[in-house]
């Protein structure tokens, strides 16, 4: 891989605009591509602006929308929200060299949908848990800092993930290079699923967590994708305080209580108190990610035999909230739990 070549962010909202500026701020070459018209402009003309309570800072990098951009770049990350990974990694395919990857920097197991379009080789997992959000053209929110972990799909340690490793240290100087990313990926799809569940409410990520009411309907949608990890033969690794082998089949309850109370001192420390799923719904009214997060857990489940009535439950709700037929209500979670299994899965 060429060093010095510049670094193309495929989508430069949330988590590309702060990985972009980051990058920028350490002295790398970056171009910008979004499919916003008005963010594209806003970027060519003032910068990106960077707000928040990490930093602030105006950065300035060329922009495009995807039909406008021309080259072909050894290092592409791809930011898009998860439903939009089929389309931007067809689009981006043209632009990548032959000896070049495609680092995604996103939620999900969409790693598993760019390797089927620029192949295995090319493909590089990437796990962020940082906060940020889209808040207007030419403005990026970072609010808080989060795990951040690179690795070879295949877990092999190769040159270019060292490389690569090196270049998400400009960002987070606590990156973790592993040879284990589906275990991080895979922990992040239980945490994902609990993050769809507090979204079904108006409450902030923190006072869902902190609400002992709704800790067993929570608990049993955590244990519910962890029996679909562990089935997967997936060993799930923790992250800033959650730790996913309390969500494994036999986990006791106070693990899980554990885990609950340590994401709580978590997501009080940032200043992102709702997911960008709730922002979604609630500011941004359009779709959200869960079709392509976390129905992909019902439809793995499905193949392996393992039942997933919750996860199946909390992507109905989801839809009806986007389609405007369910408010956002922490009564929503009553309704969760009355899909509850009679045995547990921590039981099993």
């Amino acid at each position: 891989m060429n060093e010095t070549g510049p670094i193309l962010i495929w989508g430069a909202g949330a988590i590309g605009g702060t990985l972009g500026a980051a990058f920028i701020r350490a002295g790398h070459a970056v171009t910008f591509i979004d499919s916003d018209v008005g963010h594209v402009k806003a970027i060519n003309a003032d910068g990106l602006r960077i707000a928040g309570p990490i930093l602030q800072d105006v950065v300035k990098a060329p922009a495009f929308l995807p039909a406008a951009v021309t080259g072909r770049f050894e290092r592409i990350f791809l930011c898009v929200k998860a439903h939009h990974t089929r389309i931007a990694a067809t689009a981006l395919l043209p632009h990548l060299a032959d000896g070049g990857c495609v680092i995604s920097a996103q939620n999900g197991l969409n790693e598993l949908t760019i390797a089927k379009i620029v192949g295995n080789q090319r493909t590089i997992g990437c796990f962020v848990n940082f906060g940020a959000d889209y808040l207007e053209p030419g403005v990026v929110h970072y609010s808080g800092h989060g795990a951040v972990v690179i690795g070879e799909l295949d877990g092999k340690r190769t040159p270019r993930i060292a490389e690569l490793h090196r270049l998400m240290q400009d960002f987070e100087p606590k990156a973790v290079l592993t040879d284990n990313i589906w275990g991080y990926l895979w922990g992040k799809m239980i945490y994902g699923a609990l993050l769809f569940a507090t979204a079904l409410t108006d409450d902030s990520i923190a006072d869902v967590f902190a609400d002992t009411r709704y800790r067993a309907v929570l608990s049993a949608v955590g244990l519910e994708v962890g029996a679909v990890a562990k089935a997967n033969g997936v060993k799930v690794e923790a992250f800033d305080g959650f730790d996913p082998s309390a969500f494994a089949p036999g986990s006791p309850k106070a693990a899980t209580d554990r885990s609950f109370n340590d994401m709580v001192i978590h997501n009080r420390r940032s200043a992102k108190s709702h997911t960008g799923i709730w922002r979604d719904l609630a500011i941004r009214k359009r779709k959200t990610e869960v079709d392509a997060q976390i129905l992909p857990i019902v439809e793995i489940g499905r193949e392996l035999g393992i039942a997933t009535p919750l996860t199946s439950r909390t992507v109905e709700m989801i839809h009806e909230i986007e389609d405007g037929k369910r408010r956002l209500v922490m009564s929503n979670l009553d309704e969760l739990a009355k899909v509850m299994p009679s045995t547990p899965a921590n039981a099993q």
